[in-house]
């Protein structure tokens, strides 16, 4: 029988405003649908054949089922193009992951086409994709379906980069909002799709939502259960730099309102590279930090680190 080699996870950040189609074709949304379509006991049987019980025990005490974390033959059969989920949830760009021995299989992902020679290859394919998986969630430090989204969005891959543009908007909060959600994914007590509550190492809790204004707040609560305002970031996605200005205008009005309500740390964070110091200070006075889009979701950029540093800072995990 064919092996092919272990590859071990890697995390590389990017994001796209064509997050729908990806959804309903290869992100966990789409897994989800197809499994609902399928033989929920011959799925089963695949699964502890590929991964085994005792790894499925393991993915289990965090209430997720195994296909969540590992692919069966009987999935990709089902829906070929479910394959980019499982590449993504490793962390592999397309042009990373289908070279010698994998890129056999770009058909699967890129049209959804299963071929004779490559179905027959699917059992093995599984197997060194269940052993990447394993590698990874024995990395984190916690596991759920949130954070096992939370990572396929982070590494929707170099198809979606083009030059480096990232979604307007909401997608650019979101993508700011996810990452802190990776960063201290160790830490979440709750959450739902807009809210994060955080327990610190000094077990003080905290609270991350978006919110109209600012994009993204952090608060402490108290223990009368109060709110304490901390750090209010805005998150400028356009990548038009002849529009910078009026970007950081409206960064400076929003930081004017949560420091009038006493907020006391203030991040922008923009999609301009190599934005000039002087003119941030002088368009954003009260930001206090600002950041690249670009490079805090790159996990090896040195503002990656720094982002990273300074919100455990804040949080206190």
């Amino acid at each position: 029988m064919a092996t092919f080699p272990v590859l071990p996870p890697t995390l590389q950040l990017s994001f796209s405003g064509r997050l729908e189609r990806a959804k309903r074709t290869y992100l966990l949304p789409a897994l989800l649908n197809e499994v609902a379509r399928l033989d929920i006991g011959r799925l089963d049987q695949e699964l502890i054949s590929v991964a085994g019980r005792d790894r499925l025990a393991f993915v289990a005490r965090s209430g997720l089922r195994g296909e969540l974390v590992f692919p069966v033959p009987y999935l990709l059969q089902s829906n070929p193009a479910l394959l980019g989920y499982y590449r993504l949830l490793l962390g592999f760009s397309q042009k990373q992951f289908y070279v010698s021995p994998f890129g056999r299989f770009r058909r699967l992902e890129a049209a959804g086409v299963l071929t004779p020679a490559t179905s027959e290859l699917l059992r093995p394919l599984c197997d060194s994709l269940a052993e990447s998986a394993w590698m990874l969630v024995n990395g984190l430090p916690s596991l759920s379906q949130q954070l096992l989204n939370s990572l396929t969005l982070l590494t929707l891959g170099p198809q979606f980069r083009g030059s480096r543009n990232v979604g307007l908007g909401a997608d650019a909060v979101r993508l700011v909002f996810t990452l802190i959600r990776s960063i201290a994914a160790g830490s979440v007590v709750s959450e739902d799709s807009s809210h994060l509550e955080i327990r610190s190492a000094a077990q003080r809790l905290y609270i991350i939502e978006f919110a109209p204004d600012p994009d993204i707040a952090l608060r402490q609560v108290l223990a009368d259960g109060s709110p304490r305002n901390r750090l209010a970031i805005e998150v400028k996605g356009g990548t038009d730099f002849s529009n910078i200005h009026n970007r950081l205008g409206e960064a400076e009005k929003s930081h004017q309102k949560a420091k009038a309500v006493g907020f006391t740390q203030f991040w922008t964070v923009v999609n301009i590279p190599d934005l000039d110091s002087s003119v941030w200070h002088r368009e954003t006075p009260t930001t206090n930090e600002l950041f690249y889009l670009g490079s805090i979701v790159d996990p090896r950029s040195s503002e990656h680190l720094r982002f990273r540093e300074y919100l455990i800072a804040e949080l206190g995990i």
